[in-house]
């Protein structure tokens, strides 16, 4: 996301993962500094304190003073950014020259996310900063001493229901080892209006976690000798928009995030939502835009990459993307609760979503950001009991064999947070082997992580603004026993 000043911008560029916002990381002093003071460090630690201060007044004389004078909605979205993150610490300067400063930072309301942050300035006098760079991802190393199971239980239940009380959490936690919960609860309520409670047979909308199930499909058709990873879409979609783009374009670049497909969220996207129906709509609206840049060169994160992969899917085995991922993947796992049917339809138990916009006092239902549908790539919904089972019979090769499960989940490209593999980030924490995705958009956050040499799952779910279930995972995880 980038946030425009006047001809001048500051960006404030927040990557999604998922699709998200944020992060950052442990504490440090200044003193640790590696590189020597500039005018750029200093302009850095003053943007820091002002954005720590998450005072408006503040942010204004700051940004009249050393920056173009902002739009209306600048000011909201920092204060929004401070609300969600608590600030940053700054852990040490990274680099600096006369103009850049590099810093990591820890975000105080994480125990392990760091982020790095950029400032350019002018090399004149008075130094105005020109970009604010904001690059989540990072993961700190942390004291935190790992717990035995019913000592972990206990925490996380104390810290959930405190974070509950507090309004920063609403949803369900699930730990499990060996394909067996030893903690599930669920926290805050599903529809404040009604007053109903969240529960562990909540249906929460999961953001991206819909491409995991997206990659499964597609590897299910792989493993059958339907399709290749290499073929180019092109030899599934022989009437895209752009043939010279669909020839240069491969499945497993999809996969990947490295075809260079951009995304959809948007302006566009937010005046033609609920025209968006089929994976076939977003191709005719989307498909004649150019590359971003030539496939394979790079890592960026694309929705619509994913959204043609689900039209991939409806090619290639004749069925719509939501039978055949139900018969494929929801099925054979004894997923019950899980879907993507239109937000028109009742589906009973699922969560109303909680969004506080930038600029509001309190949240409220986040009905008019919705799309008509979940695709394949994101905006499904589903159970932390359903994710269970989902990481239960992929672990058991009861989705595909072991040759393509380790295909799926193996990292093949840096990402943000870890190496991303086919629908799946894979990552080590405290040495030990995790792959699993996490999805969020305004009013709902999920996170899903399992550990296959451990044996633990770790899924939560939030029907309230990121990154409220990639916190509450974190908590979780800083803890987890090593066997």
């Amino acid at each position: 996301m980038s946030l425009r000043l006047g001809p001048r911008p500051i960006h404030v560029r927040l990557t999604r993962a998922c699709a998200a916002l944020i992060a950052a990381l442990a504490t440090a002093a200044l003193a640790a500094q590696p590189a020597a003071p500039t005018q750029a460090t200093g302009q850095l630690t003053r943007w820091l304190a002002v954005f720590n201060a998450a005072d408006r007044a503040g942010w204004e004389r700051f940004l009249n003073q050393f920056a173009p004078p902002p739009p209306g909605p600048f000011v909201d979205q920092n204060l929004d950014f401070h609300a969600r993150t608590g600030g940053f610490d700054l852990v040490r300067i990274e680099s600096a020259s006369p103009t850049r400063a590099v810093a990591i930072v820890k975000e105080r309301n994480s125990e392990s996310a760091g982020a790095r942050l950029t400032v350019d300035i002018e090399a004149a006098d008075p130094y105005r900063i020109v970009t604010v760079g904001i690059e989540p991802g990072l993961r700190l190393p942390v004291d935190i001493r790992p717990l035995n199971e019913p000592d972990l239980a206990a925490a996380v239940g104390a810290e959930m229901t405190r974070r509950g009380a507090a309004g920063s959490f609403a949803g369900a936690v699930l730990v499990a080892k060996n394909g067996a919960p030893f903690f599930a609860s669920a926290f805050g309520q599903a529809n404040r209006e009604l007053g109903i409670a969240n529960t562990l047979d909540t249906r929460f909308r999961n953001g991206s976690m819909n491409k995991m199930f997206t990659a499964v499909a597609v590897l299910t058709l792989v493993q059958a000798g339907k399709m290749r990873l290499q073929d180019p879409i092109g030899t599934h979609l022989p009437g895209y928009p752009d043939p010279a783009i669909a020839q240069r374009v491969t499945v497993d670049q999809l996969l990947t995030h490295t075809a260079g497909m951009g995304d959809v969220f948007g302006p566009d996207f937010n005046a033609l939502r609920l025209e968006l129906r089929r994976h076939q709509d977003y191709i005719d609206r989307f498909g004649k835009r150019p590359l971003l840049f030539e496939p394979g060169r790079q890592w960026m994160y694309s929705n619509y990459g994913f959204i043609l992969l689900g039209s991939v899917i409806e090619k290639v085995s004749g069925q719509s993307y939501y039978d055949y991922v139900r018969e494929h993947v929801y099925q054979p796992a004894g997923m019950t609760a899980t879907g993507s049917e239109p937000e028109d339809q009742v589906v009973p138990g699922r969560a109303v979503g909680y969004a506080r916009p930038p600029g509001a006092t309190a949240a409220m239902p986040n009905t008019q950001t919705l799309p008509y549908r979940g695709t394949a790539a994101g905006g499904g919904y589903t159970t932390v009991g359903d994710l269970l089972r989902f990481a239960n019979a992929l672990t058991a090769h009861r989705l595909l064999d072991a040759r393509h499960t380790d295909l799926l989940t193996a990292g093949k490209v840096d990402a943000i947070g870890g190496r991303y593999a086919y629908g799946f980030v894979e990552r080590h924490v405290n040495g030990v082997r995790s792959f699993g995705h996490g999805g969020n958009a305004p009013g709902m956050d999920a996170a899903l992580e399992m550990f296959p040499e451990s044996g633990y799952v770790v899924a939560v779910l939030a029907n309230v603004d990121a990154p409220a279930a990639q916190r509450a995972s974190e908590f979780v995880i800083n803890r987890l026993p090593v066997r």
